[in-house]
């Protein structure tokens, strides 16, 4: 029986999530690449077997707690028992207060909180079960505020409140439960937003790094390298922490 451990990596499809799953491959452990759609994984999985290591595309969404349980499922089967649970999957609906609808708001909250807590619970079992787990959760800068995105805001603040009470309600298993806050990194989403704004994306990242002390936008690679630690062996005694990755106190 092989002792690899098994990830899953929510919303891996591009952007943070792609990243992630691949460091989390070159790392030595299994990883199921979940998003929305199987099909779209496609890309990500063949990065990481080309490279010599071990992914399956599985398809859910992690707003519906059927599917999640299904997508788990499926994981067992076809790894083994997960983990190591990134759960990164999101979505933006941003639009100023007076103009946000009740489904903008809903949409974000779904993805984000109901997704995490979704998916966290799934999991969970399977790490008590090994006596060993690591949860990292996604939040972002924008959970300090930001203007446009009060749902966005709000789920991310949300999901540092989720951590640190998994961290509590779970530490006693040997599970570990930590979030990353990025500041601006260069994906499709905020490519999306520049677009939205009507600006050339490459200004609106030059404008971005002027603001961030270390004087450039992050990479999602960024993100996978703080992943990366808070999933290894060594980070055992770090749990319940929001680590800003932002090139400064914030992005």
């Amino acid at each position: 029986m092989s002792t690899q451990k098994v990830a899953i990596v929510t919303g891996s499809a591009r952007g943070i999530g792609a990243a992630v799953a691949r460091r989390l491959a070159s790392d030595g452990l299994a990883v199921a690449v979940l998003d929305l759609n199987a099909d779209s994984c496609a890309d990500t999985v063949k990065s990481i077997t080309d490279a010599g290591g071990k992914a399956i595309a599985v398809g859910a969404d992690v707003s519906d707690a059927d599917s999640v349980a299904a997508a788990v499922d499926t994981v067992v089967t076809e790894l083994g028992a997960p983990t190591v649970l990134i759960n990164n999957a999101g979505i933006i609906r941003d639009n100023m207060l007076f103009k946000m609808s009740v489904d903008d708001w809903d949409a974000v909250m779904a993805v984000h909180l109901r997704g995490a807590f979704n998916m966290s619970k799934a999991c969970q079992k399977h790490m008590v079960d090994a006596g060993w787990g690591r949860i990292v959760n996604l939040s972002s800068t924008s959970a300090l505020g930001n203007r446009g995105q009060a749902n966005y805001s709000a789920a991310k603040a949300g999901m540092q409140g989720f951590t640190k009470t998994l961290a509590i309600e779970l530490g006693k298993f040997g599970i570990t439960a930590n979030a990353i806050a990025p500041g601006f990194i260069a994906t499709e989403m905020t490519a999306a937003t520049a677009a939205r704004m009507g600006v050339e994306f490459e200004d609106f990242k030059k404008a971005s790094a002027a603001a961030i002390p270390v004087a450039r936008v992050g990479e999602p690679e960024d993100i996978a390298h703080t992943a990366s630690f808070f999933a290894s062996e060594g980070a055992g005694f770090v749990s319940g922490q929001v680590i800003y990755v932002a090139g400064g106190p914030r992005g």
